[in-house]
């Protein structure tokens, strides 16, 4: 059911800093094994980090009803940022009525997984019949659940073992953003 990630990465030189083409390389494998399974009715995009893959996911699977939810993990832009204890949600309303849909929810990055589960467990909630999820990048060094990630993300772009930085990202500390 899950995509097979693109490429693993390991750390070694510091954060994997992603070019634009890169991010647009994971988000075409990402539609295209997303399109297979069909095209979902709604994207859902995970604030703020799932802004730019859930517009450029919805470009390319031709849907035009994209919904955003606040859900933040860390306490800063920082590399290795501290963490919360656990994700926390800004107006889960903004969701509105998902009853009936098929809904691809979209995320940059995933570190422990928590995030995304509880974003579908409220898009479970707001009534979606089909609960798709899928994200850029996954960071292996922060997954400390015993299932692997394929188990809690239906499509991934690729592994890493490192922080990440996104193109668009800005965070001094990182010289350019920072996300894990």
């Amino acid at each position: 059911m899950a995509s097979t990630p693109a490429t693993t990465r390991s750390p070694g030189t510091g954060p994997v800093r992603l070019a634009w083409s890169e991010v647009e390389g994971l988000v075409d494998t990402i539609t295209r094994a997303v399109a297979e399974g069909g095209r979902p009715d709604t994207v859902v995009a995970v604030v703020r980090g799932g802004l730019v893959p859930a517009a450029l996911a919805a470009h390319r699977l031709g849907v035009r009803d994209v919904r955003a939810l606040e859900v933040t993990r860390t306490v800063d832009d920082t590399v290795d940022a501290p963490k919360t204890f656990g994700p926390r949600v800004r107006n889960a309303a903004s969701l509105g009525d998902l009853s009936g849909l098929d809904v691809l929810i979209a995320e940059d990055v995933a570190g422990t997984g928590e995030t995304i589960e509880a974003v579908a467990d409220l898009v479970r909630l707001a009534g979606a019949a089909r609960v798709r999820t899928a994200v850029l990048v996954v960071n292996q060094a922060n997954w400390t659940r015993k299932r692997p990630p394929a188990d809690t993300v239906d499509h991934i772009g690729t592994v890493v073992r490192t922080w990440v930085v996104f193109p668009w990202e800005n965070t001094p500390a990182a010289g350019g953003g920072g996300a894990s």
